[in-house]
């Protein structure tokens, strides 16, 4: 592919217009003059920003796609105007009528694929799962599951230092650095999306039915924030149901924030490897 043989540009800063609401974000393309084989809207975690992303640019872009990594609504440029952050369902409303405003002036290639981490798998989930007008190719989450793990149903705060073990796990999975610079990319949860937290369970029953896109629901070997029992993981896929496919797979050496760790490479691989198979069969509109 002459994507390989080509620098991608470099990523660069970006506002995305949502239906009157600024979202911040990174857009990171192919190589100038090299049209994209599709778009990966990267949707970051609970207490983060779009920059967690970072790490998986390089490749996702040397293979031919374009990453758009966006803050989600209530984060960066949009705090300011969405103080207390909007529900789950909204911020995926909001981000339709991004993608939807980007796709009027950018081409997306074959379609959006849906790359989310943990609550903003949520979001992604939620946002496969409502109609819009842009296509989507399929949906890749890490740290997303369905009942919580009972260690974490206190849901400590990402930037009061209480969900330290349940976000990364074992220290030494991580470069050298990475929590000094990883506090970069912390910021306050929107009250909103913290308050309805704890009804996760009921809202992926209602939603799961209607996602149309094949899923990957990837888990770290150090995942403390969700039940891993097979039954309740067979509970979580089989209420998939619209899902032309669903697979469950467990990603060795790495906690919760898998892009990252030392083993993000591997795992950015395999995401992109089942974006690969999604591009083998039509969008869902």
């Amino acid at each position: 592919m002459n994507t390989l043989l080509t620098a991608p540009a470099a990523p660069r800063p970006y506002a995305l217009d949502a239906a009157g609401v600024t979202l911040s974000a990174i857009l990171a393309e192919p190589a100038p003059g090299t049209a994209p084989r599709s778009t990966i809207l990267a949707v970051h975690g609970r207490g983060m920003r779009a920059a967690y992303w970072n790490s998986f640019v390089p490749l996702a872009t040397a293979l031919g796609h374009t990453v758009l990594a966006v803050d989600r609504p209530g984060y960066g440029e949009s705090a300011n105007l969405l103080p207390e952050g909007l529900t789950l369902a909204e911020q995926a409303d909001t981000l339709h009528a991004a993608l939807k405003e980007h796709a009027r002036t950018h081409d997306i290639g074959a379609g959006v694929f849906l790359l989310g981490h943990s609550d903003g798998g949520k979001v992604a989930l939620h946002t496969a799962a409502t109609d819009g007008s842009v296509p989507l190719l399929g949906l890749d989450t890490s740290g997303t599951g369905y009942f919580y793990n009972p260690e974490a149903l206190h849901f400590p705060s990402t930037l009061g230092g209480g969900a330290t073990k349940l976000n990364w796990g074992p220290l030494n999975l991580y470069p050298r650095g990475t929590f000094q610079a990883s506090r970069a990319l912390l910021s306050p949860t929107p009250p909103r999306e913290s308050a309805e937290t704890i009804h996760w369970p009921r809202q992926f029953e209602a939603l799961a039915p209607r996602v149309r896109v094949p899923v990957r629901l990837t888990f770290a070997e150090h995942e403390f924030w969700w039940q891993l029992d097979e039954p309740t993981l067979a509970a979580m896929t089989a209420r998939l149901t619209s899902a032309p496919t669903t697979t469950v797979a467990h990603h060795p050496a790495a906690g919760h924030n898998i892009t990252l760790g030392l083993t993000a490479p591997a795992y950015h691989l395999r995401v992109l490897t089942f974006l690969e198979e999604c591009l083998m069969v039509p969008a869902a509109g």
